[in-house]
């Protein structure tokens, strides 16, 4: 997110936390000034955002109400919202690829939108399996999807787990502050300094008239660039959420060591992964829960992945791909590889094919055909 790179904007952040950690003693000084922050960040970040926000959060906070103490049609009315809501994201897509024109259509509308969908259908899930008993103040449930440190990039958040950070008073200790700096610190050195300078480097060789040992180069290097970036975005929003007395989950638990695809989506991207798992996964597992019936959701949950980072060939190939790896694993019993019951050598060489696996499809995250073709035509360039 470009308000992470501005200083202006670190210093509201910054601010934010001084003044929560000056009124300590005000009961619901959380709760109220987060939101502010949030409300005021927006409308200074960008007016048509912010609208955009308040009329998305209120129409979606009523239909909550609704389906928490609706006591027909419950089913109905939860499949309905949830069908609404990526009907709204999947439309504001197609806007943005210039398929549908409007002139009222802003990019700003989908920057807000990709990850604030996926704590909605979280939000209406809890409705519709807790009922009355998950009902959640209007100030609560404006700050879970406008919570500013996770608003464009994650980690996401669970509505059950913000609901219950939003119950305790504001205690952060000495300890507490220490650790989100310095989280906020790793975070902005691997944005603003690392990744920086490796872009520069990736598009230089980029310009050349690529062989194989470039691509496989570039393959490497843009990995590298995609961890560092991500990585540090979720360092920075878990830090900035520890200051703020909320705890924001880990995105990426040691990926590298992971020594299957199935292992490895749990633990990259992590938040992601959850999120699929238990609102597709786990619901349909429930009636399906033969070996093919697995590899089938997997294949489906990668390419519902892969349309949610974009509406393009690209993205489909890049979830069909991962797709299928997934399927062969479950199909061949090949999803888990227990650390402790096999040998390092073995181990180790797993997690070297799952990182060949995920390195070969890894430049699709550039969202750019010309450049992800060029890079595996350079693979056949000897």
């Amino acid at each position: 997110m470009s308000y992470l790179l501005n200083v202006h904007a670190l210093g509201a952040l910054l601010g934010m936390v001084l003044v929560l950690m000056l009124t300590r003693r005000w009961p619901s000084n959380k709760r109220i000034l987060v939101l502010l922050f949030n409300l005021c960040f927006l409308y200074v970040f960008s007016r048509k955002l912010f609208l955009f926000s308040i009329v998305y959060v209120l129409v979606n906070y009523a239909g909550y109400l609704w389906l928490c103490h609706a006591a027909r049609a419950r089913r109905l009315l939860f499949l309905g919202a949830i069908a609404v809501n990526v009907a709204g994201v999947s439309t504001l897509r197609l806007f943005g690829m210039n398929v549908i024109e409007h002139p009222l259509f802003d990019a700003i509308y989908l920057f807000g939108l990709i990850y604030t969908v996926l704590k909605v259908i979280d939000a209406y899930y809890f409705a519709y399996y807790v009922g009355k008993e998950s009902k959640a103040p209007l100030i609560d449930f404006v700050n879970y999807l406008l919570f500013i440190p996770t608003f464009t990039s994650g980690p996401i958040l669970k509505f059950r787990d913000f609901m219950a950070d939003t119950k305790k008073p504001y205690a952060v200790t000495a300890a507490d502050f220490e650790a989100g700096i310095k989280r906020i610190i790793l975070g902005l050195f691997k944005k603003v300094v690392l990744v920086a300078g490796m872009t520069y480097v990736f598009k230089d060789v980029l310009e050349l008239d690529l062989h194989v040992y470039h691509s496989l180069f570039l393959m490497v290097w843009f990995y590298a660039i995609i961890y560092l970036d991500f990585s540090g975005y979720s360092d920075i929003a878990i830090g900035f959420g520890r200051l703020m007395g909320y705890t924001i989950p880990e995105n990426f638990k040691q990926p590298f060591l992971s020594p299957t695809l199935t292992q490895y989506w749990r633990n990259w991207h992590a938040t992601l992964g959850d999120w699929f798992r238990d609102h597709i996964f786990m619901i349909f597992s429930r009636n399906y829960s033969s070996r093919a019936a697995a590899a089938g959701l997997s294949m489906l949950i990668m390419v519902l992945i892969g349309l949610w980072h974009g509406f393009s060939w690209l993205y489909l190939a890049w979830g069909v791909y991962h797709g299928l790896l997934l399927a062969l694993e479950n199909v061949l019993k090949q999803s888990l590889v227990n650390r402790k019951k096999v040998s390092a050598a073995y181990f180790y060489s797993r997690c070297l094919l799952t990182q060949l696996f995920v390195t070969l499809g890894i430049v699709v995250y550039s969202g750019n055909a010309d450049v992800a073709l060029r890079i595996y035509r350079g693979l056949v360039n000897w």
